[in-house]
């Protein structure tokens, strides 16, 4: 089975049509599972409402969450190792450490530079 962990920022390029988006569905569209935290729902209703779209809530069926079931800092830590993120990006990376130990077992879309660079450094492949 593949995965891939998205963030996002991914998903709202996608919602919004934004530039390099098309390809990047299609390219999750290959994976048996997207995977992310429930707190993406959040900063893509957030964004849906910002630009006042009352459409694209269906694009949250493709996800499978990610519900942690302990406190994630050994997993904070070892993204801020890798190097310094803010709140939201590092939560993203420590979710996809927690659903997988050995991150080139699983893809991690996102549209974010920074938070692109230290996933690579993890060793996730990184998508977008």
């Amino acid at each position: 089975m593949t995965a891939a962990y998205l963030d996002t920022s991914a998903l709202v390029a996608i919602a919004f049509g934004e530039t390099g988006s098309p390809s990047l569905a299609k390219r999750l569209s290959q994976f048996d599972e997207i995977l992310s935290s429930n707190f993406l729902e959040a900063e893509y209703r957030a964004a849906l409402a910002r630009e006042g779209v009352a459409a694209g809530f269906e694009m949250l069926t493709w996800i499978s969450w990610i519900l942690p079931n302990r406190p994630l800092g050994t997993e904070i830590k070892r993204v801020l190792d890798a190097g310094y993120l803010r709140g939201a990006d590092l939560w993203h990376l420590a979710c996809a450490l927690y659903v997988s130990e050995n991150p080139e077992e699983l893809a991690f879309a996102s549209l974010d530079g920074r938070q692109r660079d230290v996933a690579e450094s993890l060793g996730f492949v990184v998508l977008g």
